[in-house]
């Protein structure tokens, strides 16, 4: 037997246990059956809650109407380990086509353009073809790409540039595109500004964000874990993991037992041998997400069982990260999102006529609002589901502790009611809210720890994604350092696991190196033009 077929055989024999059911450990245990040759019944998913996806959740029917916690951008000049990822996995509509191919089509026929990306008082259409920079901005944003990323620290963004900056056309656009706010890392706008320098000329237009042919969840989630399952891969629902054994000795650290409460809330454990690996998704987008509904406000919760496992194995390790520097900050993390589900057209007839949209993920700016409220009108239908004669429109608010211009509550406190008079005040349309009522479901969705992973930090606070002496132990996701990209994307998630599984399996191939197209003469030029515009 060659050593291949002896590391093989090895491999086969190994269990892997993944921490958390999000995009993170789905790709993980995609690339392990994948690219290592091991056994999708050795695969197991643990997963607190009924439903997998993490962030790329999405659900419903349109009686109740849909719910959609957030959407993600995709790039294609950029997130190299996604398409390699999505380029494998078959298409649920057609098994012959991949996800990454079902992807290129659907974006053929309805690539972005926002010819309304922000609008003001009365519905007046703002100009943003100019950003609106002044000298000082623009030799701000020169000195940070300057500046390594290690001596900024926990530098907040409003603590780098003036107060002016943010009243400017490009930080409306920046801050409703990426879910800045002026109090987050600006470590974390320098990773921004590179990784997407090729945008910064068409941020105004969104031209190079790419989407899926429905929601994240019936576009990628579902085909991907129906992949995982024809593989075998072990999907395990109602499993809390509360804490981890971790053994240290001369050769490293080793998880040994995985504690977990079941759906009975009893406790419980499973053993880990040491040639088994445990991925651990340390910290969650949407951990305490919360629904409204019509009537009612959703909760607002101050702690994640994601959080908890992590600040669990830093107080024996310290090492492994500063969950705190994340965790703690609900006030400046959470904002709110809503989905529309119409039964008439109305109203998505009315939102095309005052943005001049129409429905294809153009995403539109209130800059009057006090919640800054933008709407996305996607491409229709938005779920697999979802009949020709019901319509979809995705929205948030990042600031859910301001009183509406209309509604005189603030934003955490509205019924779906409420929010959709507030949007109606927006888009001129209050004396049909009470038909509009009648006909439409609003689902407000409450996300404490949302922009968590933008807070000011440190080296040292997210732990590498193979720490230092881990025999068996790698963190995934939001909240492990990978160097030059960027969190709040779909890339970090996979990448994360892209590489946890590389490494600890030693696999040939090469995990895709992260794009360096700020370095690339004709970006630079057209970036150099598009800030002078």
């Amino acid at each position: 037997m060659s050593d291949t077929d002896t590391q093989k055989t090895a491999v086969a024999e190994r269990e892997a246990y993944f921490v958390g059911g999000g995009i993170a450990s789905l790709a993980g245990a995609a690339f392990l059956v994948r690219d290592t040759g091991m056994l999708g019944e050795n695969v197991h998913i643990l997963e607190k809650r009924e439903v997998f996806g993490g962030a790329l959740d999405g659900r419903g029917v349109p009686e109740e109407g849909y719910v959609l916690p957030g959407g993600r951008m995709f790039n294609f000049p950029t997130y190299e380990c996604t398409w390699n990822l999505l380029d494998s996995i078959p298409s649920l509509e057609d098994p012959e086509t991949s996800i990454k191919a079902e992807m290129d089509e659907f974006n053929e026929r309805y690539s972005t353009y926002a010819e309304t990306r922000l609008v003001g008082s009365d519905q007046e259409i703002l100009d943003v073809s100019s950003y609106g920079f002044e000298t000082q901005h623009r030799l701000s944003m020169i000195r940070l790409l300057l500046t390594p990323e290690a001596t900024l620290g926990d530098t907040r963004i409003e603590e780098w540039f003036s107060d002016s900056f943010f009243d400017t056309n490009f930080w409306y656009l920046w801050a409703t595109t990426f879910a800045f706010q002026p109090w987050h890392s600006v470590a974390e706008m320098r990773r921004y500004m590179q990784r997407f320098t090729q945008e910064f000329p068409r941020l105004h237009t969104l031209s190079g964000v790419a989407r899926t042919k429905y929601n994240q969840y019936d576009s990628i989630v579902r085909p991907l874990r129906q992949w995982l399952d024809n593989h075998g891969v072990d999907f395990r629902t109602n499993h809390t993991v509360t804490d981890l054994d971790v053994v240290p000795s001369r050769s490293g650290k080793t998880v040994e037992t995985i504690h977990y409460e079941g759906a009975d809330s009893t406790a419980k454990e499973i053993p880990v041998n040491s040639d088994d690996l445990v991925f651990v998704t340390n910290g969650s987008m949407t951990d305490g997400l919360s629904l409204g509904s019509m009537t009612e406000a959703p909760d607002l919760k101050s702690r994640g069982t994601s959080f908890e496992l992590w600040r669990s194995l830093t107080e024996d390790y310290p090492e492994l990260g500063t969950p705190s520097a994340f965790a703690d900050h609900v006030p400046e993390s959470k904002w709110e999102s809503f989905t529309l589900t119409l039964r008439e057209p109305d109203f998505l007839e009315h939102i095309v006529e005052v943005t001049r949209e129409e429905p294809g993920n153009a995403l539109v700016t209130f800059t009057e609002s006090n919640w800054l409220m933008s709407i996305v009108t996607a491409a229709q239908p938005h779920f697999e589901n979802q009949p020709d004669d019901v319509k979809v429109v995705w929205g948030y608010g990042l600031f859910p502790e301001e009183k509406g211009n209309y509604v005189e509550k603030k934003m955490e406190d509205c019924t779906g009611e409420e929010l959709l008079e507030e949007l109606c005040y927006h888009l001129d349309y209050t004396e049909h809210v009470d038909d509009l009522r009648e006909t439409s479901t609003c689902i407000s969705c409450m996300m404490p720890f949302i922009t968590s992973q933008f807070m000011p930090r440190t080296p040292g606070d997210r732990p590498d994604v193979v720490p230092t002496g881990s025999n068996n132990l790698a963190f995934l996701g939001q909240f492990a350092e990978i160097p030059d990209d960027v969190v709040f994307t779909v890339e970090y998630s996979v990448r994360s696991a892209m590489l946890a599984v590389y490494e600890f399996l030693d696999v040939e191939k090469e995990v895709p190196p992260v794009s360096t197209h700020q370095y690339e003469p004709d970006v630079l030029l057209n970036t150099a033009k598009a800030a002078f515009r």
